[in-house]
């Protein structure tokens, strides 16, 4: 039997001082404090002797950033997977965000129809699906091992919760995904043995959430 982890990392805090929702939009790249939960995230992996051979990103800057310490930490070059990045959505480049009354103008209804989808963007099930998709290549590349990959929270989120077999329709609040956060998951073989939670620069972040173990 051969014990691998792979690792979901969540990217460090972005400089946004507009507040705006970014999504995939290029040029939006860590904050200080991001680059000091990066930081943090390496020293803890790499202090706690774990057996990372790859560090996967998703194309976006603030990923490749959140990844460039680790990678550095285990003398490795990180790689880039698109399937990694940001979930697609409209209300992107706009600061309802930060000011959701601005739903209320008929020219979002439409966007609005179907939240269970969600109408407003990529679906949840086609989230889960490259992701899941991206975990199982990272997994068999690495048997035996650990690797990193760094992507966002929405993606990581439905992933985690594809594979605990939940519906992956949410309320956005109850998401236990803050910045930075490991969502490692535990393989022997190719089953799914555990799903663990932890926040290395949870000290950092904005808003804390309590650490989770879980089986399949």
């Amino acid at each position: 039997m051969v014990s691998t982890t792979v690792h979901l990392l969540r990217h460090g805090e972005v400089h946004n001082p507009g507040r705006v929702l970014y999504g995939r939009i290029a040029g939006y790249h860590l904050s200080e404090r991001g680059h000091e939960m990066a930081r943090t995230v390496a020293t803890a992996l790499s202090g706690q002797g774990r057996d990372v051979v790859a560090v996967i990103a998703s194309p976006l800057q603030r990923a490749q950033e959140t990844a460039a310490p680790i990678a550095a930490a285990f003398k490795l070059t990180t790689g880039t997977d698109d399937r990694l990045v940001e979930a697609g959505n409209r209300f992107e480049g706009t600061t309802i965000g930060a000011k959701p009354w601005q739903l209320l103008h008929p020219r979002w209804w439409p966007l609005l129809r179907n939240p269970r989808t969600p109408s407003w963007g990529e679906a949840y099930r086609e989230q889960a699906d490259r992701m899941q998709a991206a975990v199982d290549d990272a997994r068999r590349a690495h048997a035996g091992h650990e690797v990193v990959l760094v992507s966002h929270q929405l993606p990581i989120w439905v992933t985690r919760l594809a594979y605990e077999n939940k519906k992956l329709w949410h309320d956005p609040r109850k998401r236990q995904c803050t910045l930075c956060s490991l969502t490692s998951l535990h393989f022997d073989d190719d089953e799914l043995v555990g799903i663990e939670y932890s926040e290395p620069a949870g000290h950092l972040a904005a808003s804390l959430s309590k650490g989770a173990w879980s089986v399949k």
